[in-house]
This record gives structure tokens, C-alpha cells and sequence, in this order.
């Protein structure tokens, strides 16, 4: 028995705004994200595609996300962007956010944009496109909730706290990179959950600190970092530079803010 279906990309972006906007979501809401979860799908990453959609039913219906939120955008310093995103979807913020910080950037030639209050639960590399499509450097990065223990440790501190990179090419593919600094994406477990699958040691532990090949355990347990020291390293500096440095919560702070109801919670910093 075959269980895949086959969609263009046109009826998955249908599928995914008419699901969002089932769910309350307001039309830019619902349009900002369809178009980060379109292009994870388009790139055939699937767990930062439609899978996403159930991670954003979750969310929706633990009531974490203001569900008509308008960014607000603020000048904040020659060089610097603020969008609070009133407790709204980052992807919206990040759009209302873009034409000033290119903006500033060309002026400048160098500018931030820090997003606060908002709920982001996908992909950056979108983002960073969008900003070598400008002719622009980007970078991004931004902490989530704590899954993942630090370097020597068992117990979850970090977020997969992920990076990413574009450089602009002339009259082609712009330079990107995006990966967790978790040794890979929460969603990839938990679609090896999904599936019954094994994951490979060195992914996670499980709750007394062993190593586990046992997704569910991994996810009951905490993630580990690449690189052990190295990926640790970066992920206490993304952690630093995307929350307490725009003034926004650490990943522990965000899984407190969860209160256990399993939705997504981030902020984000370009």
C-alpha cells in the first residue's frame, strides 16, 4: 500500500492557506507562513514543509498565537530595525521588517533587525534569500525552546538554536546555509517517531542521560549539539546575540512561556 501523495506546489500552497486560514489565522498571517512552509516543501525539506501545518494547529489551539497580530515597526537607530510582532507569527514580522532594514542597510552598510514577541516555527533560509535576492549579506539566527543539553551535559538548556548564511552571486543561486546547531532539527525526530524509525546515536538521550536510539525517548530527554564543544559554543552565542541581546526570552525562558502546551515560541534576530 502506497501512502504518498503527489501535489503541485500550487495545491500544496492551497492546501496549507486554506488550513491556516481554517484555523483563524488573518490573511497576511496565513500568506506570510504558507510561504516559508511552501518553500521547505519546495526544497524538499520535508520536516520544515507541510508537516509544519501540525506544528501550527498545535500552537493555534493552545492559544499561542495572536491570531490577527500586526507587526509593529520601529526606527530604532540609524542602523538598526525593531519589529515587535505582537505576539504574531515572525514571518509577517520579518516582511514588515525587510524594506527598512535593505534600506538601511544600503545607507548604512551595515544593519540589524531584531524581531520581539513573536511565535517563528520554521525555516530561516527563506529569509536570508530574501535578503541576498536584495544584494545583500544576511544572517539569522534565533533560539527556541530548551531541547537540547550543552556539551558534556544530559539535561536540555539550549534550543536547536539555528543559523543561517546567504551570499549574493550575480546572475545566479545566491551562497545559503541554515542548520541547527542541534545535531539535527527536532522535526526530523519526531518524524522518525511518526514513522516507528530507529534514530542514530549521538542525536539525543534519553531521560536518565544514556545514549538512545529511541526518538521518543530523544524527545523526552534532551537533543545534543553537532560538533559536541563547537556546536555547543555556537548555540550558547545564538542564544545570547538572538535573546537577551534584542531583549527577548532564552530558550528556557521560552519553555517556561509554553507552560506544557506543546506550541512554538521563538525570537528571532537578522
Amino acid at each position: 500500500m502506497n501512502d504518498n501523495v503527489t501535489l503541485t506546489l500550487a495545491a500544496a500552497q492551497r492546501l496549507s492557506l486554506d488550513t491556516l486560514l481554517a484555523l483563524g489565522l488573518s490573511p497576511d498571517q496565513a500568506t506570510a507562513v504558507t510561504e516559508t512552509v511552501i518553500a521547505g516543501q519546495r526544497d524538499e525539506c520535508h520536516s520544515h514543509g507541510l508537516y509544519r501545518l501540525i506544528v501550527c494547529a498545535q500552537t493555534i489551539r493552545a492559544g499561542m498565537v495572536a491570531l490577527d497580530a500586526v507587526p509593529e515597526v520601529v526606527d530604532a537607530a540609524p542602523a538598526v530595525v525593531q519589529v515587535d510582532a505582537r505576539g504574531g507569527y515572525s514571518l509577517l514580522a520579518f516582511k514588515r521588517g525587510l524594506p527598512p532594514l535593505i534600506e538601511k542597510a544600503r545607507s548604512q552598510g551595515i544593519a540589524a533587525l531584531a524581531i520581539n514577541n513573536c511565535v517563528h516555527f520554521s525555516a530561516l533560509w527563506p529569509e536570508v534569500e530574501a535578503i541576498a535576492a536584495a544584494g545583500l549579506v544576511g544572517l539569522a539566527m534565533t533560539p527556541s525552546h530548551s531541547w537540547v543539553a550543552p556539551a558534556g551535559g544530559t539535561k536540555p538548556v539550549f534550543g536547536t538554536n539555528p543559523i543561517a548564511f546567504s551570499w549574493p552571486r550575480k546572475d545566479n543561486f545566491p551562497f545559503v546555509f541554515d542548520f541547527a546547531t542541534s545535531m539535527v532539527a527536532r522535526g526530523e525526530i519526531e518524524l522518525h517517531r511518526r514513522a516507528g524509525k530507529d534514530i542514530p546515536l549521538g542525536w539525543g538521550v534519553d531521560g536518565d542521560g544514556a545514549p538512545t536510539t529511541d526518538a521518543a525517548a530523544a524527545m523526552g530527554g534532551a537533543m545534543l549539539t553537532f560538533g559536541e564543544h563547537k556546536g555547543s559554543a555556537l548555540a550558547a552565542m545564538i542564544e545570547l546575540m538572538a535573546g537577551p541581546l534584542i531583549g527577548d526570552l532564552t530558550s528556557i525562558d521560552s519553555q517556561a512561556h509554553d507552560g506544557g502546551k506543546g506550541a512554538s515560541r521563538f525570537t528571532a534576530n537578522y
